[in-house]
């Protein structure tokens, strides 16, 4: 499989800097879906704000303690969501230096009313890694200022990859999470991700002007409009290729994702299906598609 970024090779544990006031230290949970292995960013100068600490990994505890020293001290950590590679390590981290955890909410907030039903059916799987145990210290909402020793940051639902996802805007900079990374577009898999949802925010990031882009793995987004406007458009393909495929009849996800995503390592599929789940349940709330058989996540999926 090519690498989709070779000059991304960070050294787990090694604190770096990235802008005055802002470091990050790599965890060591490389995988196909979280490619070098999820960032954690450390903000400020004294008083610092600890931005998804990560898998609960006793080498990347010790790794950001030992990047935070004597000189200064953990006063927030912020999580923007609740999967197993991000929130975890937040309560060992609060242990042991006494910061509370701010996020959305549990892995089951911020879900819209269709996911809502689909998460009560269980009928249509999901919950690929997530931490069903995470529960945040206080809750964080759209809109609300969280602020620090020099800094500041705003809150912005982001829902969509998962319902309680949140971004951080530093300034005009972004701690984006999941939604937006600059090697490869992010899992929806439902009732824990939801494209309708997803694509309303990366219209709102869209309205905003970003000068970089932080997500919670790979490399800093250097031009993040460019990078929002490729995202829309690849979903957009996808959903054309998606109906085109429907035009021979109906078909299930897993079917789809083998005749559309023709561009990934096999290894990806059953997450493409997932994906493509999640078009297919979008299509429905857009009355372009029907459900042939009860919905379940092997069900068959026609044109209107």
């Amino acid at each position: 499989m090519t690498d989709p970024d070779p000059h991304f090779r960070p050294v787990p544990g090694l604190a770096e800097t990235l802008a005055p006031g802002l470091r990050r230290v790599l965890a060591p949970n490389p995988s196909p879906m979280t490619f070098r292995g999820t960032n954690t960013y450390l903000l400020g100068t004294q008083g610092l704000a600890v931005i998804d600490p990560g898998p609960d990994n006793s080498s990347h505890l010790q790794a950001i303690l030992e990047a935070v020293g004597p000189r200064q001290r953990i006063s927030h950590i912020l999580v923007t969501h609740a999967h197993l590679d991000h929130s975890p390590l937040s309560r060992p981290l609060a242990a042991a230096t006494g910061a509370p955890v701010l996020a959305f909410g549990s892995a089951e907030a911020g879900r819209s009313a269709v996911m809502q039903r689909l998460a009560a059916s269980g009928t249509v799987g999901g919950g690929e890694g997530i931490d069903a145990a995470f529960a945040p210290d206080a809750a964080v909402t759209d809109g609300d200022m969280v602020q620090g020793d020099g800094w500041t940051l705003e809150v912005l639902h982001t829902p969509g990859h998962i319902g309680n996802h949140i971004s951080l805007a530093w300034g005009d900079a972004l701690f984006c999470g999941d939604h937006v990374m600059g090697w490869a577009s992010s899992l929806v898999s439902p009732p824990d991700g939801d494209l309708t949802d997803f694509m309303a925010s990366c219209c709102r990031l869209q309205s905003r002007r970003w000068s970089v882009l932080y997500p919670g793995h790979g490399a800093p987004v250097a031009d993040p409009a460019a990078r929002l406007d490729w995202l829309m458009t690849h979903r957009e393909a996808r959903e054309t290729a998606i109906l085109a495929a429907l035009q021979d009849g109906p078909a299930r996800a897993p079917e789809l994702a083998a005749r559309v995503y023709t561009d990934i390592d096999a290894r990806m599929l059953p997450a493409a299906g997932r994906n493509v789940l999640a078009h297919l349940i979008d299509l429905m709330t857009k009355n372009r598609v029907s459900c042939v058989d009860p919905l379940t996540a092997e069900a068959r999926f026609s044109l209107r």
